[in-house]
């Protein structure tokens, strides 16, 4: 067999080498999350990681390589919550579920969902092909799901395009400007706990559809 016919396997990282580039990935996480793709550094992710910049690229090509990485494993999940939205079920419950994942991942995932705010800031070019690809067809198979709801009268009459976005500007909210919301409303944990109780309340007076009347 020809040696360019021969396919190379990746080669198996050590324990110490699997954690450096955990330690690599995390800090590259806080340090893109804060400063964007272009104001962050090699060099605030060495200091940020307690690794050396050389060692750094010894795992990563460079910041560009660390960045894509960081936005490939977020992206892989990022939809799940619009994906576990079921037509079949109640359209009342499922959107509120749907807010409660969404505040779930809002808690969890903080400066992941920053880091994709800075990446759609800047004008998302290392994401535009999966929002094409994979999210608007997602979106656009959800938006018909809540439109027949509309249309049999189990939902108000509401855009399901803005439903879906304004779900995402008012969840998200809550990471992305996590400076803000600590000074207006607090630290901690228990503020997620209240936006998810006001949101869900909100949504389900929103959405609630108004009685028929008797013929």
């Amino acid at each position: 067999m020809a040696m360019e016919d021969q396919q190379t396997e990746p080669k198996k990282l050590s324990r110490i080498q699997q954690r450096n580039r955990e330690l690599i990935i995390d800090a590259a996480l806080d340090v893109f999350s804060q400063h964007g793709f272009r104001g962050a550094t090699l060099d605030q992710i060495a200091e940020s990681s307690g690794l050396s910049k050389p060692n750094i690229l010894y795992y990563f090509a460079g910041k560009e390589d660390i960045y894509v990485t960081l936005l490939n494993q977020m992206l892989s999940s990022w939809s799940d919550p619009l994906q576990a939205l079921k037509a079949d079920g109640d359209p009342i419950t499922e959107i509120l579920a749907y807010v409660d994942r969404k505040m779930d991942m809002t808690r969890a995932y903080p400066r992941e969902s920053r880091l994709f705010a800075n990446e759609i800031i800047q004008g998302g070019s290392r994401v535009m092909e999966h929002l094409q690809a994979d999210v608007k067809a997602l979106f656009d198979e959800k938006v018909a799901v809540i439109q027949g709801w509309v249309d049999a009268g189990r939902l108000a009459p509401v855009d399901p395009r803005h439903l879906i976005t304004s779900i995402w500007a008012t969840t998200q909210h809550y990471a992305d400007f996590d400076a803000q919301i600590q000074v207006l409303l607090g630290p901690g944990d228990q503020v997620i706990d209240q936006g998810t109780e006001y949101l869900t309340t909100l949504f389900a007076k929103a959405l609630k559809p108004e009685p028929q009347a008797a013929e």
